[in-house]
């Protein structure tokens, strides 16, 4: 790897890490040695970027520190696209426009050599078979996540059973053929999933449910069976 690259990739490291990372992480990912990477470091901090260092710790980079938003590497380019692929393919109408729009985005602003990459990817996400359509107006329900507000559902159960729930919507998941939203139900009082086609209606509420987003959505991930 170049300097240049591995300089490049060591804030790529630091700017998504939030704890301290040691040389010793840092080296291992980046396939080279300790001393290197304190070199490049103390190179780094030179050049005035506000990188952090703590003895028995490790190296943080100071919020604040931004570099131009499209830099990518050719695999930051394939994960791009390939995620915007699968979006605009199973998302709903208001993502799978902004999906397109990424892509378009990054194919004009990206260097002509790095082109390719986008408008001929190596790799493809597969079509979606048979995709139920939604009930529910998905960038409505986005705003509510991010506001904190509550959502009066209509729903009817895979058995055709009706009922009305209060729900404090916590996330939307995309399935190959189908979406759902995650929601912490006052009916049942518990996290449930409800598939967005099988909803008869909704009410969106100016009223806001007694705890923030973040703690709502950090309550639900400690209900999430441990990954492997």
């Amino acid at each position: 790897m170049r300097r240049a690259d591995r300089l490049f990739q060591i804030l790529q490291i630091l700017r998504r890490k939030r704890a301290p990372i040691t040389a010793a992480a840092l080296a291992e990912e980046l396939e080279t040695s300790t001393r290197t990477v304190y070199r490049d470091v103390a190179a780094l901090i030179a050049q005035r970027v506000p990188i952090r260092g703590e003895a028995g710790t490790g190296y943080v980079l100071d919020r604040g520190f931004d570099m131009p938003p499209l830099m990518l590497t050719p695999d930051e380019i394939e994960v791009a696209v390939l995620g915007a692929q699968w979006v605009a393919r199973r998302g709903d109408a208001a993502l799978q426009r902004a999906a397109q729009d990424l892509i378009a985005k990054i194919a004009a602003t990206v260097p002509e050599r790095l082109r390719p990459f986008v408008l001929e990817p190596a790799s493809g996400a597969p079509p979606a078979w048979n995709q139920a359509p939604d009930a529910l107006d998905l960038a409505e329900v986005r705003a509510a996540i991010r506001a904190g507000r509550k959502i009066v559902l209509r729903y009817r159960d895979e058995q055709a059973r009706e009922s009305e729930r209060v729900v404090w919507p916590v996330v939307v998941g995309y399935l190959d053929t189908a979406r759902f939203l995650v929601a912490w139900c006052e009916l049942r009082e518990g996290f449930r999933s409800f598939r967005t086609d099988r909803v008869v209606g909704a009410t969106f509420l100016e009223e806001r449910y007694p705890e923030t987003p973040s703690a709502l959505r950090a309550r639900w991930r400690k209900t999430l069976p441990p990954r492997r």
